[in-house]
């Protein structure tokens, strides 16, 4: 396969990740609106890749996050020790103790059930880690000293702010330098983008960062409203043809011959508690078509994409072959929307 990963023995991180980590406040069956207690959970669409790439498939990662030093930031730093995702690169950001300067993301997310789609209301302005700058990070010493194999990182890290872009560049910048391979989750979420110029802006950093990228994710709607592109013949997304996807994928390899892998998950969406499941990817010239899951029962779809993504990095990373990492991909992603909160609850035998 062209993917070329450090040798395990020079590496002290399988994967590393960029992002921001929320605390998930989960209502259960009912309403934020009508809400008296909720589960809390961690979460983030980068750091929920190298969860499940730890607890399923036993590898070992870290994340590149910063928290406000305050009772929430340690609370979710609890949680992610919880996971055996290492926390030594935690950035901890003083706070002045009502959150001007900077403070921690919060996401309320009910499930959705039948006809009432999933909702989320998130609360994440000023976050520590969207003033994160690279000067906070010794990225000589991860990325050089002690060796990563792998970094994550994606679009809703670049979309939190001006800074949150400039930081994510230097730091694929920097792990490249050092031979790391680089994943990246296109994510695109237009209520994100709006606030620093909208679609415009989102093309201009994803379009900086794809120069850097070796396996490259997302789904039509990303392609398009990140990098320009168009699944041909694609109407709705009510008909999802996987032939049209393999040769979008195609295009864009020529657009950006860095890409050594592209992988999209496919989603028909019939209710919140039943979809349509499976996914592709594209490497070495061929698309390989995951396993279909048709009309899956869904409990919480949140975090499916994030273990998509995870199941996918293993089988490249470990296995070496596409083919059965697209597997990997659709079948971990369709496990841990059988459970609720973001992070996977799945082992690898299953």
């Amino acid at each position: 396969m062209a993917l070329s990963f450090r040798e395990k023995k020079d590496c002290a991180y399988d994967a590393i990740s960029l992002g921001e980590i929320m605390l998930r406040l989960d209502p259960g069956e009912g309403r934020i609106r009508t809400a008296r207690q909720f589960k809390v959970w961690e979460g983030g669409g980068e750091y929920n890749v190298v969860r499940g790439l730890r607890r399923c498939f036993s590898l070992k990662t870290a994340v590149i996050t910063a928290f406000a030093a305050n009772e929430i930031g340690y609370l979710v730093e609890d949680f992610i020790l919880q996971g055996g995702v290492d926390t030594s690169f935690i950035h901890w950001a003083k706070t002045d103790g009502i959150g001007r300067s900077c403070r921690n993301g919060l996401n309320f997310t009910e499930r959705g059930f039948g006809v009432r789609g999933a909702k989320g209301c998130s609360d994440r302005a000023n976050t520590a880690i969207s003033k994160l700058k690279k000067e906070d990070i010794d990225l000589d010493r991860i990325f050089g000293e002690l060796g990563v194999r792998l970094l994550h990182t994606g679009g809703i890290y670049a979309a939190l702010s001006e800074q949150s872009g400039e930081t994510m560049l230097a730091v694929m910048e920097a792990a490249k330098k050092h031979g790391t391979v680089i994943s990246y989750d296109l994510n695109y979420r237009p209520s994100m983008w709006d606030a620093i110029g909208g679609v415009e802006k989102a093309q201009e950093v994803n379009r900086e960062a794809a120069k850097f990228v070796d396996i490259m994710m997302g789904n039509e709607e990303d392609f398009t409203a990140c990098l320009g592109l168009h699944v041909e013949g694609q109407k709705d997304l009510k008909h999802l043809d996987p032939k049209a996807y393999g040769k979008m994928q195609e295009e864009l390899v020529k657009l950006y011959p860095n890409f050594k892998v592209v992988a999209t998950s496919l989603r028909t969406v019939h209710s919140a508690t039943v979809n349509d499941w499976s996914g592709i990817c594209y490497a070495e010239g061929q698309v390989y078509e995951g396993m279909s899951f048709p009309k899956l029962e869904i409990f919480d779809r949140v975090g499916g994409g994030d273990s998509f993504a995870s199941g996918l990095l293993y089988g490249l990373m470990e296995k070496g072959d596409p083919a059965l990492a697209i597997q990997y991909a659709v079948c971990h992603g369709a496990l841990a929307m059988t459970t609720p909160g973001d992070t996977t609850m799945a082992r690898k035998e299953e």
